[in-house]
């Protein structure tokens, strides 16, 4: 089980995460080597501060792009960090998020029939990307890219969750990009599947938050 640090609040953990001083997760399994054995290097750090989750991506890649713009679009096509949380077996919620911020929250218990998060919620995670918020077509060559992410409890619209602290929840991190000129589908936690899937909570690790 991987415990998730306590903070004093977002920017005392954004500046330990962006000075390498929080330990950070590699989202480095390439579960499907014969069909994308691509490899970007991704992280993530991850803190709490009993109201928010905090999140601090660091990506080094070949091949980066951020086209689509709006709430719930399909992020995943750009390239793309994500975080799946389940705290109970009633369902889980899928973060979605591009180097610009771009975001898509849905709560499920499988891939299909999500319940996508209103505007409102979405707007109301805070999000600091290193390449600013204007889209752009892919740019190749290497690009490194961060981006902090400060989501409220609130976000878990399916829950009523006072304090995160001490809560048992199983999650996974991801890296994808579907549109890229060389797709990629990298996992923090293996997953055992024929083809590329990252709603399969049976691969979600232990975490829990300090």
């Amino acid at each position: 089980m991987d415990t998730i640090k306590k903070f004093e609040d977002f920017g005392s953990f954004r500046a330990e995460a962006a000075q390498g001083r929080a330990p950070g997760l590699a989202i480095g399994c390439v579960n499907w080597p014969c069909l994308f054995p691509h490899k970007p290097k991704v992280s993530v750090v991850v803190g709490h501060d009993g109201r928010n989750i905090f999140l601090h991506y660091k990506v080094s890649e070949q091949y980066t792009l951020a086209r689509v713009t709006e709430n719930n679009g399909p992020v995943w096509t750009d390239s793309c960090v994500e975080f799946f949380v389940s705290f109970d077996p009633t369902g889980y919620y899928n973060f979605e998020m591009t180097p610009i911020g771009t975001t898509l929250l849905g709560f499920r218990k499988e891939r299909e029939n999500p319940t996508h998060a209103p505007d409102s919620i979405i707007d109301s995670i805070e999000r600091v990307p290193s390449l600013a918020r204007e889209p752009f077509d892919e740019i190749s060559g290497g690009q490194e890219w961060e981006l902090s992410v400060r989501i409220p409890a609130a976000s878990f619209f399916n829950h009523s969750i006072a304090d995160l602290s001490g809560i048992v929840a199983r999650a996974n991190f991801y890296k994808c990009g579907d549109a890229l000129t060389v797709p990629h589908y990298l996992s923090w936690k293996p997953i055992e599947n024929h083809k590329p899937d990252f709603h399969l909570e049976q691969f979600f690790g232990d975490i829990i938050f300090e």
